[in-house]
């Protein structure tokens, strides 16, 4: 039992470590774009990002999926993590 534990927290902690990288991968992208960003959440694990003048605000998550990784944002908004860049663009297109 006590193996099992130390296992799930040790995959645990390197699922959030991978989240983190992804969103922190987005934040340089939304940036180039133009918008402003803060991580948030529980360890970091949401990624906030505002249009220009802090008028709009949306949340995205990076969220195992499949074999890979996905975005998550309102309004059903999904991608690979591989799509950074068009989702940056996708994301300022939403918030302008």
């Amino acid at each position: 039992m006590l193996r099992r534990l130390i296992v799930s927290v040790v995959g645990g902690r390197g699922i959030a470590e991978v989240r983190k990288r992804h969103l922190a991968a987005l934040a340089h992208e939304v940036e180039a774009h133009g918008l402003s960003w803060r991580l948030t959440g529980p360890g970091e694990s949401l990624l906030s990002v505002s249009g220009p003048g802090a008028r709009r605000q949306l949340m995205v998550v990076a969220t195992p999926s499949g074999e890979g990784w996905s975005y998550l944002w309102p309004g059903g908004g999904m991608a690979d993590v591989a799509d950074v860049a068009d989702v940056a663009e996708r994301l300022a297109r939403l918030l302008a």
